[in-house]
């Protein structure tokens, strides 16, 4: 029964990893698979094995080759010099993920809330000390607590208004090839970035929990979690007749609901906000603490500080010049680890 427990937490963690501030608002899941309708569907199952599969597979080569960091990780994948780039840009993305996240945790509390300019900013920042200041208990406490909200919510959303009808069921395209083919190479796509980027988290939470056994099914219960909230914010956008037109589709069908339910909903966008940030620092402390003979707490200091400072800039546009490119590494990322053995036990 412990053992559940634990790889609970560390599906947990892995999910609340890959949920984003984009994925909240829905607009991601638009962006790579609502707009493909019933091709969509597909493309989630098939991003969900491949987050079941490869997800899992990044702790246990993480386990097999002692890896503590990313960056060792990268080296064992991709060589010396090629992981040298892979691990620059990774640190590069991680930093512009929670610099763009913190920017969102701004916007929420100013813009939703009415709160004072930096209000969400300092809550952010003192939250994400407290958290970071219990190590890996503290990513496990706040993600297990987030995660499973989420959940209930997004299913919650989705039997509400299924009534209504969701396009994503529709079969009308489905002999348009060229739209399947899109979806897929979509499903790969987000699959590859997000593992990429998760590794962060994934290599030294293994390298903590050290058990085989709670890490693959950690690693399957995280990705079915995934695959889950994935399907029913798909299928809860599918039911707006054009969720493409909006920036946040997700909020014009809470829109509708109850103000309380208005309430709950920003919750979860601030949720899943706070876990990608708390993550996205882990991966980060981690590789840098193999560098500085500083305390964790001093390095998370450091980097909330310059985080700060770049969400103050205009970062996202820099971001979205580094995405795609970022994204074409992150598929030689997946084939290099869909090739890569790990050891059988």
């Amino acid at each position: 029964m412990k053992k559940w427990s634990e790889a609970f937490q560390v599906a947990s963690v892995y999910v609340g990893t890959i949920v984003g501030a984009g994925f909240a608002t829905g607009r991601e899941i638009v962006e790579f698979f609502t707009r493909f309708g019933f091709y969509g569907t597909v493309a989630i199952i098939l991003a969900g094995v491949l987050f079941i599969v490869l997800g899992s597979k990044i702790m246990l080569v993480a386990i097999d080759i002692k890896a503590k960091s990313f960056e060792q990780l990268n080296e064992y994948l991709f060589g010396p010099h090629l992981a040298t780039v892979m691990n620059i840009f990774l640190m590069i993305m991680l930093t512009g993920v929670c610099a763009v996240m913190m920017s969102g945790a701004e916007a929420l509390f100013t813009e939703q809330l009415g709160l004072p300019a930096r209000t969400g900013v300092a809550i952010t920042i003192v939250l994400t000390l407290i958290v970071m200041a219990a190590g890996m208990k503290g990513l496990f406490a706040v993600n297990t607590f987030v995660v499973p909200m989420m959940v209930i919510f997004n299913f919650f959303v989705m039997f509400i208004v299924l009534k209504t009808g969701s396009r994503v069921f529709s079969t009308n395209e489905v002999l348009n090839w060229r739209l399947g083919g899109k979806a897929v190479l979509s499903a790969f796509s987000y699959a590859a970035f997000n593992l990429a980027l998760a590794q962060a988290v994934l290599v030294p939470m293994a390298a903590e929990i050290k058990d085989r056994s709670v890490i693959k099914k950690g690693g399957v219960i995280g990705g079915l979690l995934l695959t889950a909230i994935l399907l029913s914010s798909h299928i809860s956008l599918g039911t707006l007749a054009d969720p493409v037109q909006y920036n946040i589709p997700m909020a014009m069908i809470v829109k509708g609901m109850a103000d309380t339910f208005y309430f709950l909903y920003l919750l979860i966008i601030y949720g899943e906000i706070f876990t990608s940030v708390i993550g996205n620092l882990y991966g980060l402390e981690r590789q840098i603490r193999g560098y500085v003979p500083f305390r964790s707490i001093w390095i998370y200091t450091c980097l909330l500080v310059a985080i700060y400072v770049i969400s103050l800039v205009n970062y996202g546009t820099l971001l979205e010049l580094l995405y795609p490119l970022f994204g074409y590494i992150s598929i030689g990322f997946l084939l290099l680890l869909l090739i890569k053995p790990t050891k059988a036990r």
